[in-house]
């Protein structure tokens, strides 16, 4: 289990880096076939007043999945973000079938 969290454009923030680990566990405990997680935050000026962006890649045996949200918040975008992944795993898990 590797999770890489990356601040692009602004300061880094360990209460930020500490509520998206916790919230990222869950996903490896539920998906035992994730090998890494990188996390990016990036902050954007939006005319609507959205602007905090978080974007996720998962690295699984296969291909990568991604989720990306657009928010007025990151907490918002955090959860957003991972609630579009689990999605994603949920989809990937009903294909791919242990074979024993």
């Amino acid at each position: 289990m590797k999770i890489d969290i990356q601040f692009v454009n602004m300061s880094t923030s360990e209460t930020m880096e500490a509520y998206t680990i916790k919230k990222l566990q869950r996903l490896f405990k539920i998906y035992d076939t994730i090998i890494a997680l990188q996390v990016f935050f990036k902050n954007e000026n939006d005319p609507k007043g959205n602007g905090k962006i978080c974007e996720i890649e998962v690295s699984l045996s296969g291909p990568r999945l991604f989720a990306s949200s657009n928010e007025k918040n990151y907490e918002l975008a955090v959860k957003n973000t991972i609630s579009d992944l689990e999605k994603q795993l949920k989809k990937r898990k009903s294909i791919v079938k242990p074979y024993l």
